[in-house]
């Protein structure tokens, strides 16, 4: 039986504030409580190490991102050159225990032939090319916007040396799908994200304002944000608050102009909590049908009404609880209605019937520890 877990981490996953590192920090916590000794790596860049993680891990290694002009010089992805480091391919080399490589990011050593006979776990997040397609799109700096695509097409020929992964963890059916027919014979299973949420605790009744939030540096989310200020707000409505880490100057120059609409500038985990619990509506739009929207789960588990475009549930069965608009004025419709509605004990009860069964962190726990026993 396993007891010993390698996991390669493409970001310090404390704090657990946005996408794909919440999902790494939360299966650590789960793979803990079930007895798993968890020696985890992880590359240091915009993040400090975080001593919250120690009671977690057996042991924890750090090491520096390669970042700049010289680590995008390679055919290799530069999301991928940026965290080849020697140190962790000797570390992952003292022992057979099994290894997580989070992301594509991570996976400069899945091809490596000393590891080829260990058991070689591919978490998947996104289909990065796809992903790196869209923001390439959303970018409005040519130069970012040429990275964004000079990337995408080198992670769309890395991406084949997934074939050397014993199995594959996919965020979504869609992604399931698209491994499955990427690499027919191969193992792949959807394992949905692991989150902070161990039961629904969305309120009845109404509240005052509705809620965007997300890493408002990501192009992604600047687009939505702007989609909604300048397309959809009108001044008849209540408050809109935008909320997310980094936002650019240009966004809260946009957002100032508005008197109901406001920026909350990188809030804590405590305050981004209480907004989305108190809005009576969080909104989600993406323009990338691509990965599970984490923070999409956090909304439904802990907040009111969910108003969501079609690629923000593409892949799940979501949207059984959102309600869904896609043009501008379909936003507006669906704002006005649901300001007038209250959220009832019946929708909350519902929610606990569809997310407790799909989406249990201690039900993907068992999952993914017979993936491991397993394969």
């Amino acid at each position: 039986m396993i007891t010993h877990l390698h996991i390669v981490s493409f970001d310090i996953p404390y704090p657990p504030n946005y996408g794909g590192i919440i999902d790494v920090f939360y299966k650590i916590k789960a793979l803990h409580t079930a007895g798993i000794k968890i020696h985890l790596h992880c590359f240091e860049y915009d993040r400090k190490p975080a001593p919250q993680l120690d009671f977690y891990c057996e042991s924890i290694d750090y090491y520096p991102r390669r970042t700049g002009f010289s680590a995008n010089l390679a055919l290799t992805p530069y999301i991928v050159a940026s965290r080849q480091s020697e140190k962790l391919l000797q570390n992952l080399l003292q022992d057979d225990h099994p290894i997580i490589f989070e992301g594509l990011h991570t996976c400069g050593f899945l091809s490596d032939n000393r590891l080829q006979n260990r058991l070689l776990i591919y978490r998947e997040s996104n289909i990065e090319h796809h992903y790196y397609y869209y923001l390439s799109k959303a970018e409005k700096n040519w130069g970012k916007k040429m990275f964004f695509l000079v990337e995408s097409l080198r992670l769309k020929v890395f991406q084949q040396t997934l074939q050397h992964a014993s199995v594959m963890l996919t965020v979504s059916e869609e992604d399931t799908r698209y491994l499955a027919t990427h690499f027919p014979g191969r193992k792949v299973v959807y394992l949905p994200s692991f989150h902070g949420n161990d039961r629904v605790t969305a309120r009845s009744g109404k509240g005052t304002y509705a809620l965007y939030q997300g890493k408002l540096s990501v192009p992604e989310n600047t687009v939505a944000a702007e989609f909604l200020i300048t397309k959809v707000w009108e001044d008849s409505f209540p408050e809109l608050i935008l909320a997310g880490l980094n936002p650019p100057e240009h966004l809260v120059k946009l957002a100032g102009q508005r008197s109901n609409i406001r920026v909350v500038v990188s809030p804590g985990e405590e305050e981004m909590n209480d907004l989305v619990a108190n809005a009576h509506i969080n909104i989600l739009v993406t323009f990338q049908a691509t990965g599970l929207k984490l923070k999409l789960l956090n909304a439904l588990f802990n907040g009111r009404f969910c108003l969501v475009n079609p690629a923000i549930v593409h892949g799940t069965q979501l949207g059984e609880l959102c309600t869904i608009a896609n043009t501008s004025l379909e936003f507006k419709n669906e704002i006005s209605t649901l300001f007038s509605k209250e959220f009832s004990e019946s929708l909350i009860q519902q929610r606990k019937d569809a997310l407790i069964e799909r989406y249990s962190n201690q039900n993907n726990c068992k999952l993914f520890l017979n993936i491991l026993n397993l394969s």
